[in-house]
């Protein structure tokens, strides 16, 4: 098993496969596949200009998923260097004893990986390694979206992603949320030409102060339902025209990612969060300045009853697998794509192996290779045993 998981590591390492563009390689590792387990029919299914995903069946049985899809792009060394700080090329995948490292291993290769050798070896099942599996702003239909509209639907799901060091049946909800100030343009030579004067950047810290303040509000207000949790920050900040930043601009923009295992409305929490900003901007210099909060969901927090089947026999399977119960959680706020099958009416569990930052390389994720088969067990055990 550990030399079959390497193999698929190597393939992937080598395929770059950011959101959206996943096609060739999902062709690359269909072809890959059908060479070593040719009784199973793979396929790739294409969704998008250029999306695609890697889909398998033997039969009847519960789903297995994971994607395709980095959260990084491996080839696009400037928007990386805009979160990593480096536009260096990444190295490829290392083995060192125990430990794999290597880019797009936590999300989601490592844990992918360990799916698909899983359900090559098994005799039921689905698999599902889906393009466009990373939440991303106006990233349009996803790989699953478009499998689960096309295909029929299991009774049961098993979502293979990193995570805690236990069993998920409940994920929270996500939106984006992105808010604009907006004054007058100028020139920074003439000060007084732009509103406020100086130009709205310079007022950002009047608007960081206030969000960092209703953020506060907003996760001492979690009510910590079920497993999961609240969390929320700011991604990214922009304004001006970097070639020319002899011109102030006119906006200010601010784009935040909020999480909640809670019931919240995105339009709702829009707008108390302008209303707060736009009374706060009033008390300063920004006071002449437009302020705009505009929300889009990315997905509704959802659970799946912790008696369901699909709980039970994943509980059993891990007390099997790791020698003691799953712990219990609370406070998870990661959200991923086990939430859109639940909104579909599919009982679903999430677990996976435990990614870190790589020594040396935050882009590089490092994880166990004894920890990866033993999770690659528990999938081919689920898919054996959960209801169809």
């Amino acid at each position: 098993m550990r030399q079959r998981l390497l193999d698929v590591l190597r393939l992937l390492d080598t395929t770059p496969a950011p959101r959206g563009r996943e096609r060739t390689a999902a062709h690359r590792l269909r072809a890959w596949c059908a060479d070593r387990w040719p009784h199973i029919d793979w396929q790739v299914l294409e969704h998008g200009p250029a999306g695609g995903s890697l889909f398998a069946a033997h039969g009847a049985g519960p789903l297995l998923y994971s994607h395709l899809d980095t959260s990084l792009d491996d080839g696009a060394a400037t928007v990386n260097r805009l979160v990593t700080g480096s536009a260096a090329p990444v190295g490829p995948l290392a083995v060192d004893g125990d430990t794999v490292t290597g880019f797009g291993l936590g999300v989601a290769r490592g844990p992918a990986a360990a799916a698909l050798v899983a359900f090559a070896g098994a005799e039921r099942g689905r698999l599902l390694l889906a393009g466009s599996g990373t939440h991303r702003r106006g990233g349009g239909t996803t790989g699953l979206e478009s499998y689960a509209d096309t295909h029929p639907l299991p009774g049961s799901a098993v979502v293979a992603k990193c995570g805690p060091p236990t069993l998920l049946w409940h994920e929270p909800g996500a939106c984006y949320l992105t808010v604009r100030v907006t004054g007058r343009s100028g020139a920074v030579m003439l000060p007084e030409s732009a509103t406020p004067p100086g130009g709205v950047v310079a007022g950002a810290g009047v608007v960081l102060d206030e969000l960092a303040r209703w953020r506060e509000a907003y996760l001492a207000a979690d009510p910590r339902q079920g497993q999961t949790g609240r969390a929320c920050g700011i991604g990214a900040i922009g304004g001006g025209w970097q070639e020319k930043p002899d011109l102030l601009p006119a906006e200010l923009r601010i784009d935040l990612y909020v999480v909640a295992g809670d019931p919240v409305e995105p339009a709702a929490l829009a707008a108390g969060l302008a209303d707060r900003l736009r009374a706060r901007c009033a008390r300063s210099a920004l006071r002449d300045c437009a302020v705009d909060v505009e929300a889009e969901p990315v997905a509704a927090a959802a659970a799946t009853p912790a008696d369901a089947p699909v709980v039970t026999v994943a509980r059993a399977a891990w007390h099997d697998a790791f020698g003691a119960p799953p712990p219990p959680i609370s406070g998870w706020t990661g959200s991923t794509d086990g939430v859109e099958l639940r909104a579909r009416g599919v009982d679903t569990v999430r677990l996976g192996p435990q990614a870190r930052p790589a020594d040396g390389d935050p882009r590089r994720d490092a994880l166990s290779l004894a920890r990866l088969e033993a999770y690659a067990r528990v999938y081919r055990r689920l898919l054996a045993e959960l209801p169809a």
